[in-house]
């Protein structure tokens, strides 16, 4: 029980340790069985998993089915009033049904259970009550029971939302496990924001590809140099061989400390062979651009500019630390 003359600071730190006390006492209660039941039905799901709650038991049951989408599992949320009037007919066979109830008895889900099983579907129960009457008819219970509500009044859904969403999350990630499901697969299903462009953006999306104007001989002259550098716009060229394998590389700033240490009578000698940092780091096309990002941020001295070349090392394009960034990544 909270203290009345507790600093507002205190009780909201006191209210998150009982969420998670709650959450560890859930775990510590859940039955094996009923668990492993619960994932074998979800694992054998021929068709989609619907979920169903009312009030703040529905937006939990929103949440748990699209943590289920975004890792493969088709999962959809139903709510139980649109159901009973005529919404049923998204449930079919095949199907797992997974309800959400803190007492047990919301009507709308009571209502929705002669239905429900006249459609021989399996009923996976997450629920505050073991002895009500959703858990009498329920295939598998879930218990989702707190002591109390983080509310001072013990009556706003908290713990007992905090707790059910717990227990969906565990299975939606077990699954993810015992599917397989690798970075490649999230990825699919998250193609936008910071998240879609780590897992999918490659370097070949993000290059400039190779040319005459970004590519250049070693024995190139450093005219040559300022004249490749400033036409390719990527602030450097690459330096290849005869069979275009990449020997080096040439960035503006190599080209700015070269010409301010060498001798004006000398410039005439000075080629790109002489300039460039000789096997520089290298990266893949197919390469993600998140890996680019790290490999160029993530040391002692940060790199501006990778040249990207195939698996034989022939100079394909060049990537810039700046065009990288400037996607979001």
């Amino acid at each position: 029980m909270l203290s009345n003359t507790a600093a507002p600071i205190h009780q909201a730190i006191d209210l998150l340790k009982l969420e998670a006390n709650a959450i560890h006492q859930a775990a510590e209660r859940l039955d094996v069985v009923q668990v492993e039941k619960s994932l074998a039905l979800l694992t054998g799901c021929k068709g989609k998993v619907v979920l169903a709650g009312v009030g703040k038991s529905g937006i939990v049951a929103q949440k748990i089915a699209a943590t289920l989408m975004s890792t493969g599992i088709v999962a959809i949320f139903l709510h139980p009033c649109d159901a009973l009037h005529g919404d049923l007919g998204a449930v079919t066979p095949g199907d797992v049904l997974m309800l959400l109830s803190n007492s047990g008895e919301t009507e709308e889900l009571v209502q929705m259970l002669p239905h429900l099983k006249h459609r021989h579907v399996p009923i996976i129960a997450i629920l505050g009550n073991l002895v009500s009457t959703l858990a009498k008819q329920a295939d598998v219970v879930l218990d989702a029971s707190v002591a109390r509500e983080a509310c001072p009044l013990n009556l706003a859904p908290t713990t007992s939302t905090t707790v059910a969403l717990a227990i969906g999350d565990a299975l939606a990630m077990t699954l993810m496990q015992i599917r397989g499901v690798t970075e490649k697969d999230f990825a699919i299903n998250h193609p936008a924001g910071r998240l879609g462009r780590r897992l999918t953006l490659q370097v070949k999306d993000l290059m400039y590809e190779g040319s005459g104007e970004s590519t250049l001989p070693a024995a190139a002259s450093w005219l040559e140099v300022v004249s490749a550098i400033t036409k390719g716009g990527a602030g450097a060229v690459s330096v290849v061989d005869a069979e275009g394998v990449l020997v080096g590389l040439v960035t503006d700033g190599d080209l700015r400390r070269w010409m301010q240490r060498t001798q004006p009578t000398d410039l005439a000698t000075l080629t790109a062979g002489t300039i460039m940092t000789p096997q520089p780091i290298t990266i893949t096309p197919e390469a993600l651009a998140y890996d680019a990002l790290k490999l160029m941020e993530e040391r002692p001295s940060q790199i501006s500019v990778l040249p990207v070349v195939s698996t034989q090392h022939h100079c394909l394009g060049l990537i810039r630390l700046h065009d990288l960034l400037r996607s979001g990544l």
